[in-house]
């Protein structure tokens, strides 16, 4: 059985591009194939763009495939997908009030950050530097990690 795993934050250009690219690849580096990862953005604003240039940036850095194209979530991905992550908390409320959450929603809405114990959001790096854009992969890394703990099981 395929999981499967929806990361949104707004833009659907930054944290949610980047969480997409991390997950799918702590996925592989344990093994897992049967996983399908996408990202979606609560707002339309930059529907069809690339990544941010520094999100990019640090991925490629960190030598993780990245390929995305900018979408906002479809009432159909709370019937498609098994886990809808929110970044933060304004996007997890947006989640909660849209209308494919009223549905027949099978999806498991969460705050990414939940997964972890200390249950913090993802920040938007949009309007910083190249550092948080780092510490944003990092935040990934650890919250893919805890995410396939609790779904699929601890790695060996």
């Amino acid at each position: 059985m395929t999981i499967s795993v929806l990361v949104v934050c707004l833009g659907n250009i930054c944290r949610s591009p980047m969480g997409e690219a991390v997950l799918r690849n702590e996925a592989l580096k344990r093994g897992i194939t049967n996983i399908h990862v996408d990202s979606a953005g609560t707002a339309a604003a930059h529907i069809g763009e690339d990544p941010d240039e520094r999100s990019t940036i640090v991925i490629v850095q960190k030598s993780v495939p990245i390929s995305h194209s900018a979408r906002q979530v479809r009432a159909s991905d709370f019937t498609s997908f098994d886990y809808i992550l929110a970044a933060d908390g304004s996007n997890l409320r947006a989640l909660e009030r849209h209308v494919g959450r009223r549905e027949g929603s099978k999806a498991v809405v969460r705050l990414w950050g939940s997964y972890l114990p200390d249950n913090k959001p993802i920040q938007d790096p949009y309007y910083g530097g190249l550092d948080g854009f780092t510490e944003v992969y990092e935040q990934c890394v650890k919250l893919s990690n805890a995410f396939l703990d609790e779904v699929v099981g601890k790695k060996s």
